[in-house]
């Protein structure tokens, strides 16, 4: 009698978790880490346990909360697109109204996590739930909702370095928008995948409105700020070997990425997608660490 309720809980769980795509916390999460161990080496301290606990609830209840109102706001056209037609709300396994409990409780989660911060990410928390909310709209009125996601995520590490140290930092958004022209890049060739469909339930993009060529140029290119930003992060914020030979790594992923998915060949855009890039993140965050404990944090 009490294994059934219990059973039926953990699989609208498992099935919420599936639908905000919790593991996707892998692409910004590790460069919030890096701004916040970044921060607390400036300021002359050690790892402070709770503030990158607290980063850490903040990060992944904000990407709760965006991924889980991106999927009810978008569970219509989900239903019109044969790749997404399977996703928990279309299907039922997970109702809009639990979906949209989900969000606000993540969303006050997030606004708890920036109280306990400091004062400055309590007043600031509203701003980066702006975008957001505008992301899943920009596919509505703009041929470029990329550009709205790249600044949704380039709030990680510049929210990530105001909770350390409670100022504005510009090395802090340099990472910011590295990360942001990172994630929009790839979000780029991702958006490659819908091109007809799109254009056939009248879904604006930059791939529909212009084609996918040159979505691969323009996301080559921004790939290509990307390493110059984060090249340049490395020069403000004093790294040594180890974040370069990170970069080394990155710049062969980046390589990858762009090498495996071309206009006449996507079939392996999944495999750019979450494979190349989770390793990006990873990798560039265990050798910024490393790097970090060299020159003096202290754990």
């Amino acid at each position: 009698m009490v294994a059934r309720p219990v059973t039926a809980a953990r699989s609208r769980t498992g099935a919420f978790l599936r639908l905000v795509m919790i593991e996707h916390s892998v692409f910004a999460l590790p460069f919030a880490y890096v701004a916040a161990l970044t921060a607390m080496r400036s300021l002359g301290r050690g790892i402070r346990w709770l503030d990158l606990g607290l980063v850490t609830v903040a990060m992944v209840a904000g990407r709760t909360f965006a991924m889980a109102a991106n999927r009810v706001i978008d569970r219509g056209i989900d239903a019109h697109n044969p790749r997404t037609a399977q996703r928990e709300l279309v299907t039922g396994a997970v109702s809009a109204r639990t979906a949209v409990v989900g969000a606000l409780v993540a969303l006050a989660v997030f606004l708890a996590a920036a109280a306990l911060l400091n004062p400055l990410c309590l007043a600031l928390a509203p701003l980066a739930v702006v975008p957001l909310i505008v992301y899943p709209y920009g596919k509505r009125f703009t041929w470029a909702p990329h550009a709205i996601l790249a600044l949704a995520q380039a709030v990680a590490p510049i929210g990530a370095w105001l909770a350390v140290t409670g100022h504005w930092s510009w090395p802090a958004v340099v990472l910011g928008v590295a990360v942001g022209l990172w994630i929009g890049g790839f979000d780029l060739i991702y958006a490659c995948q819908d091109v007809e469909v799109d254009r056939s339930i009248g879904v604006r993009s930059f791939p529909a409105r212009f084609g996918v060529r040159a979505a691969l140029i323009a996301s080559s290119v921004t790939h290509v700020l990307t390493f110059g930003l984060f090249v340049t992060f490395g020069a403000l914020t004093g790294f040594g070997a180890w974040w370069y030979v990170g970069l080394a790594l990155t710049a062969v992923a980046f390589g990858y990425e762009h090498r495996i998915v071309t206009p006449r060949d996507l079939s392996r855009v999944n495999r750019a997608f979450f494979t190349a890039n989770g390793f990006v993140g990873i990798a560039l965050f265990g050798f910024a660490l490393v790097d970090l404990l060299a020159r003096g944090l202290r754990p």
